[in-house]
């Protein structure tokens, strides 16, 4: 089984550049405080890593 991680959205992304909106929604996130299991793929961390300041990595999981 692949490796994945829980990303939670803690950062609104009003008055944000759009790129880092698009980023948000192909994540999957688009309301505070929502929360998605996503594959640890380094495309996934990258987005991650982009838009830092607006989520968090609650778990990884094997």
């Amino acid at each position: 089984m692949a490796k994945t991680i829980v990303v939670k959205q803690i950062g609104s992304p009003i008055r944000r550049p759009a790129d880092q909106r698009a980023t948000l929604v192909g994540l999957g996130l688009n309301k505070m405080h929502k929360t998605r299991e996503l594959e640890d793929t380094p495309a996934v961390r990258g987005m991650v890593r982009k838009i830092s300041h607006m989520v968090e990595i609650i778990e990884e999981r094997d």
